[in-house]
């Protein structure tokens, strides 16, 4: 009896200590912390952190933050923390409890100005997203542009995929996806029209941006709102270090960034702003000439803006960020019987706080404020006319990082919440002594809100997914829609250097653009999704291949995609959009449909770099009766017209030594759709009298603009002195003066007449085309200190 006990009590005792063994071995601790740029103290994002002996590893986040789970071991573990342009660093941990351990990473040892890239090719390859672009700050700078204003927007339409307007225009059409199905983000909040100069510049200063991405597939799980794209445009912290700045001078507009720290290596503050001198020179002529009764006044205008952001680190596990952006344009005209003033802008704010709760879970909490809006005012004589919209929007939302089991997880998950309030489209009619007078104001408000969750799960070294889904909805007093977005993606390594990859995306859009001109024109309406305004729905699916070519230094991606476009909104013929108190008469809906292949080869590394990338593509448009209003085209399938079928793109920078950079930047692309009439028809009133041509348009966009192409040449010249360092940049726009098509029009020729011909027979018509920019050269001083 009492051996037997002693057995018990043997198996119980081993039980237990083979159950404490056991959970010892199963207990897996984290590592976690945040990686800053040692020279100012800001955030790195995309920095890999890497377990070389177990082949895992992660990536920091959008703050820096990163967490990886350590194997079970009994020696201590190797980390290596690398990022491109920066010195590597490597310590050894013993795997026996959690580490927080932060991290400062050098900048390279050239003595020349170090090519900082958001990531290597080999990560490009590794990852499961498709179909995303990313910008390197040093691409934005050397890449040659129009006036030397160095221009995010238009350096992202040199990538596949990616088309403009028009020439000099600063839309962007992804593929087949109009300008208004782009979700444009500065430091996450939105920006409705991120234009200048009707269209020809973006609102983004080059100086205080930190990174760049562009999504045109693979759309991550926390954004949505749009169809086409996400441009998620990320400003810099400011140097917590010490006093700097930056700017430029340039033919049209001149630039300054200041920052430095509040509280050294704890706070920071950065502020910048941007105007161009149009109006300076303008003036100037204008009063030169002002005594000239034949002299024909030239418009004022001018653009500025303004970007500000504080940092505060209020403990090791919380940050608080406030930026906010203001940006305007004016332009006006006068002369003793008629004034013309066009205003219009943006203004941004926004509250983060990022906390850490633990090791494995990582949370931001945003605060967000936007206002758009334009406003014309006209006055002819006595009379007046005034035009305008205006969009508010307060948000919030929270989105977390989540490493819950192993390195083979991360989860991220969270909600928003935005308030919109629009005033459609106002218009305005008045005399001075009150005889005349006429009054249009549309309002329109809503909520829309979305929850998400995304899984990033590692199966095996070979293959990896990422699944999300997210549920997204608009409120207004008529109805709410909701819609479910499924997103899912998957890479899978055929070998070390070949990966295959697909993905699959639904994307819905509660807001709509009225009017799209195509050219970014600030007079284009933004309206809400009701109970007659479905809202747009768009699923694409891409599938691609990936190869690291040349022992690493080169990537080649080649993707095929289609993409099909539900509920899509266009006027009718003749619509009167600002007049018609009921404006959803004005509308009429239908289906679009695009697909394509895009092939794209790039270069980051040595004396020279760039990338070649070729599109071939259609996109359509189906538009037939709809809302009691007639069908666009006949009802039959059309090309917008952004559809270009061949897109061909080549960008080279080669380091001519450590003083001369040269880049050479050329673009060919299909002519756009357009619409030429193909009869006119005559109309006599009276005997005598001059006839009336009116053009008839039988189809729509059935002709084509000549093809496009140009080549711009950049040249950086750099200095390097004990204050900073600073260049001169010298750049030519259309280097072999190529006279590019940006409209056609048709034009009445009356010819000579004898006693026999009437006024019909003397009328010839002929298409004429406009071009916009010649070769242009520019001469920019850029400095630090």
């Amino acid at each position: 009896m009492i051996r037997r006990h002693s057995n018990i009590r043997f198996l119980i005792f081993s039980f237990l200590v083979c159950y404490s063994f056991v959970g010892q071995a199963q207990k897996k601790f984290t590592l976690s912390g945040q990686i800053k740029d040692a020279d100012t103290g800001e955030f790195l994002i995309g920095v890999t952190v890497y377990l070389p002996d177990y082949q895992q590893g992660n990536i920091t986040n959008a703050y820096g933050f990163y967490s990886i789970s350590l194997p079970n071991s009994i020696d201590s573990i190797e980390v290596k923390y690398s990022y491109v342009g920066y010195q590597s660093k490597s310590f050894k941990l013993a795997p026996n409890q959690n580490h927080t351990l932060n991290i400062e990473l050098q900048t390279g040892q050239e003595l020349d100005e170090v090519v900082i890239s958001a990531e290597s090719l080999q990560e490009k390859l590794d990852r499961t997203q498709m179909g995303v672009e990313t910008l390197d700050m040093q691409d934005i700078k050397n890449i040659p542009v129009i006036f030397g204003e160095a221009d995010i927007i238009k350096i992202l339409q040199f990538k596949p995929g990616v088309t403009s307007g028009g020439e000099g225009s600063s839309g962007l059409f992804v593929r087949g996806g109009s300008n208004d199905q782009n979700l444009v983000l500065l430091d996450e909040t939105l920006i409705y029209n991120p234009s200048h100069l009707f269209g020809f510049f973006s609102v983004f200063n080059p100086d205080v941006v930190r990174a760049v991405d562009l999504y045109k597939s693979d759309f991550p799980a926390q954004h949505g709102g749009r169809l086409s794209s996400i441009m998620d445009v990320k400003l810099r912290e400011g140097n917590n270090k010490k006093f700097s700045g930056t700017g430029g001078i340039g033919l049209i507009s001149s630039r300054l960034t200041l920052e430095g720290p509040l509280q050294k290596g704890k706070s920071s503050f950065l502020i910048a702003g941007r105007r161009t001198y149009f109006d300076i020179f303008t003036r100037a002529i204008n009063r030169a000439n002002q005594d000239d009764p034949d002299y024909s006044p030239i418009p004022d205008y001018f653009f500025y803006d303004l970007d500000a952001k504080l940092n505060f680190q209020l403990s090791e596990k919380d940050q608080l960020f406030v930026s906010a952006y203001l940006g305007r344009d004016v332009f006006s005209f006068e002369n003793e019987s008629f004034n013309f003033d066009f205003n219009w802008g943006n203004t941004s704010a926004n509250v983060r706080w990022n906390h850490i709760f633990s090791p494995k879970l990582f949370a931001n909490l945003s605060v967000f404020y936007t206002d758009y809006q334009y406003d014309i005012q006209n006055r002819f004589d006595i009379f007046t006319f005034n035009l305008g919209s205006h969009i508010r929007d307060f948000g919030a939302k929270v989105d977390f990082d989540w490493l819950p089991f192993n390195n083979r997880h991360l989860i991220r998950f969270g909600a928003s919440f935005i308030n919109h309030s629009f005033e459609v489209g106002r218009i305005e009619l008045g005399s001075d002594d009150n005889s005349l007078g006429f009054n249009s104001n549309l309002t329109r408000g809503g909520n829309e809100f979305a929850a998400y969750i995304n899984d990033e799960i590692e199966i095996s070294e070979r293959l990896k997914t990422n699944i999300g889904l997210r549920l997204s909805g608009f409120q207004n007093q008529e109805n709410v829609d909701i819609g479910l977005e499924p997103r899912i993606s998957a890479r899978y390594k055929l070998s070390e250097n070949i990966a295959l990859k697909g993905s699959f995306a639904r994307m819905f859009q509660y807001l709509h653009l009225i009017g799209n001109s195509g050219a970014s024109l600030p007079t284009d309406i933004w309206y809400p999704s009701t109970k007659l305004v479905n809202p747009q729905r768009s699923d694409q699916t891409s599938l691609g291949l990936s190869f690291l070519l040349g022992k690493g230094k080169y990537l080649l991606t080649t993707e095929g995609y289609y993409k099909d476009m539900q509920n899509q909104l266009d006027l009718k013929d003749g619509a009167q959009i600002f007049a018609n108190p009921e404006l959803e008469q004005e509308f009429v809906f239908g289906n679009g449909w695009s697909y394509g292949g895009e092939i794209y080869i790039e270069k980051k590394e040595g004396r020279t770099t760039g990338w070649l990338g070729y599109t071939l593509s259609w996109t359509w448009r189906k538009f037939g009766e709809s809302n009691g209003n007639a069908a666009i085209n006949n009802g039959e399938p059309f090309h917008p017209r952004y559809d270009r079928r061949h897109d061909f793109s080549a960008v080279i920078t080669h380091q001519l030594s450590r003083k001369f950079t040269l880049t050479l930047a050329w673009v060919y692309n299909t002519g756009n759709a357009y619409s030429l009439p193909t009869r006119i028809a005559a109309f006599q009133g009276t005997e005598g009298t001059e006839p009336l041509f009116v053009p008839i348009y039988e189809a729509r966009n059935t002709f084509r603009l000549p093809d496009y192409h140009r080549l711009d040449i950049g040249l950086v010249w750099k200095f390097f002195h004990r204050w900073g360092a600073s260049d001169l940049t010298f750049s030519i726009y259309n280097a072999y003066n190529r006279r590019n098509a940006y409209f056609i029009f048709v034009e009445t020729i009356t010819q000579g007449e004898d006693n026999n011909q009437t006024l019909f027979d003397t009328q010839r018509f002929q298409a004429r085309q406009v071009t916009l920019f010649p070769i242009i050269p520019t001469l920019t001083y850029n400095f630090k200190f």
